[in-house]
């Protein structure tokens, strides 16, 4: 189940001789103990895959009754504790979860709802629209088309691989021609088609997108292009301004360093210090702190 989920570029790997029922044990007595045990969480969780983790999580129910979730949630506090139910979540969930945040309350997070249907694989599509309708009785499509509009939103629905069947649309405007393209084609496809574009127009695509379109839907469309270029590329960036200027955006920071700690995390942390001359980890260091700083630290895996 976890594959799809799983690359060879990640910072978090099996642990070797795992013993979930071990693990689940030590996790009760750093919660149930007088005051919490965070050190104890902390090095369990960070260096456990997530599929090692939702093992554990099932020995501990069967331990204590409870879901470790719950728990955690009743004895953390803060980011600290955001991040921590993050790791224990089957990564579908969480981003359905993070997609349901996403479009909450008075305004739409666009953002977000674009960096997760840009960088997950259909099959990881798949996934998340099951695990988005089992939490919430509501099917993706249907959130995504009452909170969104226009051309943004036939953008996004198909992505989320919910509204086209090849062959049934004919495309009318430009508009839809450019959604068309980036939204159906592989990004190996992409790339050949960005290139094969730069030769015809001598113009390069990101430029033809800017002077034509404009707002979420020109964002998008961009991020199609800068995800089929170069996925972890594309989420150094989007780190680099959670954790720049005033404030950091940990809805951001927890959402990357846990959905890509299995898949790419190593190159996004090398992109990262291409384009901001420091490292993800000093990054990290200089603009968290407490039990949070440790964890994200843990997940990053390393300085550069």
């Amino acid at each position: 189940m976890a594959s799809i989920w799983v690359g060879k570029r990640g910072t978090i790997r099996d642990y070797a001789g795992f013993n979930p029922s071990v693990d689940a044990e030590a996790i009760r007595k750093a919660i149930r103990g007088i005051g919490t045990d965070e050190k104890t969480l902390i090095s369990i969780l960070t260096e456990r895959t997530n599929a090692q983790r939702l093992l554990i999580a099932k020995e501990y129910q069967a331990l204590c009754g409870k879901e470790l979730k719950d728990d955690l949630k009743g004895d953390l506090s803060g980011h600290f504790k955001h991040l921590m139910v993050a790791l224990v979540t089957p990564p579908a969930v969480f981003d359905a979860k993070q997609l349901k945040k996403s479009m909450k309350g008075m305004g739409t997070n666009e953002d977000a709802l674009i960096e997760i249907l840009t960088t997950r694989t259909s099959k990881q599509m798949q996934e998340i629209g099951h695990a988005y309708y089992t939490a919430y009785k509501k099917s993706l499509g249907d959130e995504i088309s009452s909170e969104t509009s226009g051309d943004f939103r036939k953008a996004l629905l198909i992505l989320a691989n919910i509204l086209y069947n090849a062959g049934e649309k004919r495309w009318g405007t430009d508009e839809d021609a450019f959604t068309d393209i980036l939204c159906l084609r592989s990004f190996p496809q992409l790339k050949l088609t960005f290139d094969e574009y730069r030769n015809i127009s001598q113009k390069d695509i990101e430029d033809s997108i800017k002077g034509e379109l404009s707002g979420h839907f020109e964002d998008l469309l961009l991020a199609i292009v800068r995800c089929a270029r170069n996925t972890p590329a594309f989420l150094a960036e989007r780190l680099y301004r959670a954790l720049k200027g005033a404030g950091t955006d940990e809805f951001t920071l927890n959402r990357i360093m846990v959905s890509r700690s299995e898949i790419d995390l190593l190159d996004i942390r090398a992109e990262f210090k291409k384009l901001s001359g420091y490292s993800l980890y000093s990054a990290i260091k200089s603009d968290t702190s407490g039990d949070y700083e440790i964890t994200l630290l843990k997940i990053c895996g390393g300085d550069d």
